[in-house]
């Protein structure tokens, strides 16, 4: 296991980059604590897998370097980094049984026969495949195999670290939940650094204790799931993390305070000095139907069984609110307060009130 180090990482597939829109990634200075979940989170495109196959070795950086516990890996091939990968498709040999698959990274090693079996019996009974054992791959179902890449990766003590590159893409959306849980678990248990790699939000948040979130080849945020809820430190965070994402409402700041459709709104605390383009944002869940308010006309309600959400138009501005009980209809006027303490202003995309300070 290892602290993972990008010191001043940058990447481009372009020969000669001119500028940043050249760069796959844009410069980045990240710590990986040793025996850590971690995941990469962002759209397709945003350098997630290329920051990934740059930390594998299998992409040597334009610019940076890497470091396993202090010791810069930078030039070292895959094979020298002492990490192990599993990728979004099984990588398994079909041939095989079961235990041999799971073998065969102790065996390639030299491992000796007796802890080759203890250990594969170890990893066996943690993802549930004891009796698969004797198995051939080629008979098992798609969330099965991808259960033994896993246990490939997992088998070795030695490992720096254990990277997944979106895992869960072929599986069954009704198994994704039970792989995910037995994946944390996993981890748990064997505290080994791990690195996850996904577009999605759910996988992201239900296995890492930090997440990076990541747009454009930039981290534009890291922190636990609550902390990228709660507070998303850039627009982008807010509106990608959650069902429905942040109402992100274009506004105005004069005297010391924002307006949005004309009225004032209360902020979780005092306006950062600065100029740009100013935007609010709320989470659904802090926005209410109230008796006076911001006037808004309900656009759609969408029934979810717990809770409805209800989108609204004001001044010309889609704005979503989660309403317990009963809905209004399509069509109705309405009010819409919204919560100050969870009410933030953003500048050019980034967090611009002060939280704790009276607006």
């Amino acid at each position: 296991m290892a602290k993972i180090t990008l010191d001043r990482l940058r990447h481009s597939y372009t020969a000669t980059p001119k500028g940043p829109a050249d760069y796959a990634l844009k410069q980045l200075n990240l710590d990986w604590q040793d025996g850590g979940a971690y995941a990469l989170l962002g759209p397709s495109g945003c350098g997630k897998s290329t920051l990934l196959n740059i930390i594998s070795g299998l992409l040597q950086p334009s610019e940076g370097r890497i470091l396993f516990d202090g010791r810069d890996v930078t030039a070292l091939p895959p094979d020298r980094r002492n990490i192990a990968q599993v990728f979004q498709f099984p990588v398994i040999y079909d041939t095989m049984t079961v235990f041999d698959n799971l073998a065969f990274p102790l065996r390639n090693r030299g491992v000796g026969e007796a802890r080759v079996k203890a250990r594969v019996e170890e990893i066996a009974a943690m993802l549930d495949v004891t009796e698969m054992l004797r198995t051939r791959a080629a008979n098992l179902p798609a969330d099965n195999k991808q259960k033994i890449s896993m246990g490939r990766g997992l088998v070795r003590d030695d490992v720096n670290v254990i990277m997944f590159d979106e895992p869960l893409t072929v599986i069954d959306p009704h198994l994704k939940w039970k792989l995910r849980s037995k994946l944390k678990e996993l981890h748990q248990r064997v505290k080994v650094t791990m690195i996850y790699v996904t577009h999605d939000q759910t996988e992201a948040l239900t296995f890492a204790d930090q997440v990076v979130v990541m747009q454009d080849g930039e981290v534009v945020q890291i922190g636990t799931p609550v902390d990228l809820f709660g507070r998303p430190a850039h627009t982008f965070v807010g509106h990608f993390i959650g069902s429905p994402g942040m109402n992100v409402l274009p506004a105005e700041v004069r005297d010391g305070a924002a307006w949005f459709n004309g009225m004032p709104v209360a902020l979780e605390g005092a306006i950062a000095p600065g100029e740009g383009r100013h935007e609010i944002g709320v989470r659904p869940e802090f926005v209410s139907l109230a008796p006076a308010g911001i006037p808004a006309t309900v656009r759609k309600v969408m029934d979810l069984g717990r809770h409805s959400v209800v989108e609204a138009v004001a001044g010309g501005t889609r704005v979503s609110a989660i309403v317990e009980g009963m809905a209004p209809g399509q069509g109705e006027a309405v009010h819409l307060a919204f919560r100050p303490d969870q009410t933030r202003l953003y500048r050019d995309g980034w967090i611009a009130s002060e939280r704790g300070r009276a607006a």
